[in-house]
């Protein structure tokens, strides 16, 4: 057990650092530097030269990524060169919303997969599974960058009912900020929905042809009691799986949203640093994201054995 846990705190540590190095690399051959956005368009070579020595920025790319590295493994992920703010102060100000749109998405999509999965699933290859396939295919085919505008359109344009744009914290009320985070919060679950459904849907159907569902259901058990009972907590595993992981792509991948939605959240801090050539707080995001995205595999590794016991009996066996 012990190996187990060294041997994936080994393969997260090396994943975190792959993606610290990609982000370095990636943003270090991009044109300008964050001395350019700070004097203006109008600066001189010189002046640039000169706040690039100041900040530190003149040192070789490969120095610069070694010197974050060691003060980040202390604890330290740096400070922003235009507005120096820490970076941890600022991930921890942003953070909120950024956790509030994936989790609400999550939930919604979590919600709305459930009741298409066991609608299909029940009446396999009936007119209600078509229809509900041919739904969950439209969701698929709807990327969030698209989703947002229709539903700005429809929902705050049309109708009024929700804000076109902003935020309201939970410090406003409860509802100022559902309505605020409600469309968004749609608009990144529409693909979630459409994976969810299709995992579940394959899996119950596979799970109700189990002979023990059989066996129950000759006991003269309802259908839905042997559903809910029987099925779906086996059915569960790899949709469980799916959404731990989906969950720590959400908090990443709200970049496209947040942007759409004027959110301050965290992806809209990363895609304007990555603009300002801000490159200390680009590692610090990225940072506390994979990190994030590791621990949350982890904690849905240990689920399993909250769902059924006799994951616990195996591990206990290893």
């Amino acid at each position: 057990m012990l190996l187990t846990v060294a041997s994936r705190l080994g393969r997260s540590i090396v994943v975190v650092l792959l993606v610290t190095i990609a982000v370095v690399a990636l943003l270090s051959l991009a044109p300008g530097s964050a001395s350019e956005v700070i004097l203006g368009e109008n600066a001189t070579p010189t002046a640039v030269a000169e706040m690039d020595e100041k900040l530190g920025l003149d040192r070789p790319v490969p120095v610069q990524y070694v010197d974050w590295l060691s003060n980040a493994v202390r604890g330290d992920l740096g400070s922003s060169p235009l507005t120096n703010q820490s970076v941890t102060d600022a991930i921890i100000e942003r953070l909120p919303v950024t956790l509030e749109l994936a989790l609400l998405g999550l939930v919604i999509a979590l919600a709305v997969a459930i009741l298409m999965g066991v609608l299909s699933a029940s009446r396999p290859g009936s007119l209600t599974d078509r229809g509900i396939n041919a739904l969950s295919a439209v969701f698929l085919s709807v990327p969030a960058f698209v989703a947002g505008p229709v539903l700005i359109y429809f929902f705050a344009i049309q109708l009024q009912i929700f804000p076109v744009l902003g935020w309201s914290d939970i410090s406003d009320g409860l509802g100022e900020n559902l309505r605020s985070a409600l469309l968004p919060a749609i608009a990144i679950s529409l693909t979630e929905i459409a994976s969810f459904h299709r995992l579940l849907r394959t899996d119950l159907i596979a799970t109700l042809g189990e002979d023990y569902i059989s066996a129950a259901r000759a006991k003269g058990m309802s259908s839905s009691y042997v559903l809910f009972r029987h099925a779906f907590r086996p059915s569960s595993f790899s949709l469980i799986t799916l959404a731990g992981m989906n969950l720590g792509r959400l908090i990443g991948g709200t970049v496209i949203v947040e942007t759409l939605f004027g959110l301050p959240g965290l992806g809209q801090l990363i895609a304007s640093s990555i603009t300002n050539r801000d490159l200390i707080m680009v590692q610090g995001i990225v940072v506390f994201i994979a990190v994030t995205y590791v621990l949350i595999n982890t904690v849905v590794d240990l689920s399993y054995g909250l769902i059924d016991p006799r994951v616990r009996k195996v591990a206990a066996a290893a």
